[in-house]
């Protein structure tokens, strides 16, 4: 164990400030998965030709069993045979009665392959889709997929296809499965996918917003903070305004701003952070962009830039608090000169008088520009990893008692490590976020995960339960 600079209390303060800001915080409850989870799946195809430019499978579930089941714990699969080796695919939904934006689809690979299928379609839903009643439907869902080079397809060779049935009917060469457990139709031998998003319910966000005001957001459990308190500069604003999307080369990207003109009243800090706490063990990654200079103004402050997961102190060195960081500090803090990256686990804290329990890795140089950053949570240790590489791995006596939510924020430490009233701003920008529930996964494979979601044209993903 170490403990790190008692100027450090500053940035543990979150816990209590962030997470108790506001009731928004507060996730909604939970809908029990149906105890004798029986689901049936109809389909139909307005494709049904041997060849084509797209596959068009349309699903409704419908819930058979007598307790309500929440559709972000459901899971369809559609199998077929790649036309070549290294085909990929992408997926479309084109109309649905509960929203396409309440759908997702992914390509995955069966690790045994057979002559009519060695991928699949996963459809999911995120938690917008709601629930269904015993007996009710998901009611038409419109799907498609296409080679993503557009080159025609050829479909009476998969699985699951039946160009025949252009009528909604049960339809057993497609599977449902309920939080995990396979509960309708027959797979393929072979159903063992090797590629995401096979196993571990995921969150997965690529943060393709237009804005901080767009409603998605709030839709996909994500608060960008505005309420006032620590960490960071006494008398600063934690302003939404200041955290923005834009798109380039493509790729979405979320940009935390954080500004100062010397003053408390004029520095500006900014956070996004998950509205409810639900994530422990698992996988956590997220694709970063840490700045060692302002984009305008003079250089010097002490600015910190995260992304770690959090959840609140009870009491004074309550034994289930929880925290996990990676801290960038371009310009030093907390007693260092220069840059530094920061990973600590938190077993707890006492605010006043300062008292700390904690491990914590670091290095000392400059970390500007992109970085993969990885932590895993399993039942004996806390491990971190940096662009692939093992940054550090802390002990079992940290782990997490509670679940935590996931935090992305950028503050200034003080206003000591510069001093001018020039105005300057920083900037950090995010790629993605990622958490599988109670899997470790390797760098490699959360590349992977990435890769997928993406080749599949899929931006969003939230299948992990409410606590």
């Amino acid at each position: 164990m170490s403990t790190r600079p008692t100027g450090r209390r500053t940035r543990a303060a979150l816990a209590l400030t962030a997470l108790l800001g506001g009731a928004a915080l507060t996730g909604p409850p939970a809908t029990a998965a149906a105890a004798d989870g029986t689901l049936t799946v109809q389909y139909r195809t307005s494709s049904g030709g041997a060849t084509a430019d797209q596959s068009e499978p349309w699903f409704k579930v419908r819930n058979t069993g007598s307790t309500t089941v929440q559709l972000s714990q459901v899971k369809v699969r559609y199998y077929f045979k790649a036309d070549t080796p290294n085909a990929t695919y992408r997926f479309a939904c084109s109309w649905a009665v509960r929203g396409c934006s309440a759908i997702t689809g992914t390509v995955g690979t069966l690790a045994h392959p057979t002559a009519t299928a060695d991928r699949y379609l996963e459809i999911g839903f995120t938690a917008s889709a709601g629930s269904l009643a015993p007996g009710a439907d998901t009611g038409d869902m419109q799907l498609r997929f296409h080679r993503s080079d557009w080159q025609t397809l050829r479909q009476n060779d998969d699985y699951s296809f039946n160009g025949a049935q252009t009528s909604y009917a049960d339809w057993n060469k497609v599977t449902a499965r309920l939080a995990g457990a396979t509960v309708w139709g027959t797979a393929p031998e072979g159903d063992d996918p090797t590629d995401p998003p096979g196993g571990g319910q995921t969150l997965f966000d690529d943060f393709a917003y237009t804005s901080h005001t767009d409603p998605a957001i709030s839709a996909h459990g994500w608060n960008v903070r505005s309420n006032s308190g620590g960490p960071g500069v006494p008398g600063a604003t934690w302003d939404p305004s200041k955290v923005t999307f834009s798109a380039p080369g493509g790729t979405s990207v979320m940009n935390l701003e954080t500004s100062t003109a010397g003053t408390g009243a004029s520095t500006v800090h900014t956070e996004v952070l998950t509205r409810s706490m639900k994530f422990r063990n698992g996988t956590y990654a997220a694709r970063v962009r840490f700045s060692d200079v302002p984009k305008y103004g003079p250089d010097g402050d002490r600015v910190v830039q995260t992304f770690f997961t959090i959840n609140d102190l009870k009491a004074p060195m309550a034994d289930d608090y929880a925290e996990y960081d990676f801290e960038y500090l371009p310009n030093g803090g907390w007693g260092e000169p220069s840059n530094i990256l920061y990973t600590t686990s938190w077993e707890t804290y006492n605010p006043d008088p300062w008292q700390a329990v904690n491990q914590h890795s670091e290095s000392r140089r400059s970390f500007a520009g992109w970085h993969d950053l990885v932590v895993t949570i399993d039942d004996s240790a806390i491990t971190y990893y940096v662009d692939g590489q093992h940054f550090g791995t802390h002990d079992a006596a940290y782990l997490p008692e509670r679940p935590m939510s996931i935090n992305f924020n950028q503050w200034l430490i003080d206003l000591d490590g510069q001093t001018s009233t020039a105005p300057r701003a920083y900037d950090q920008q995010v790629d993605y976020v990622l958490h599988v529930k109670d899997q470790v996964l390797t760098p490699a494979q959360v590349s992977a995960r990435i890769d997928a979601y993406r080749g599949a044209g899929t931006s969003f993903v939230d299948e992990v339960p409410a606590p």
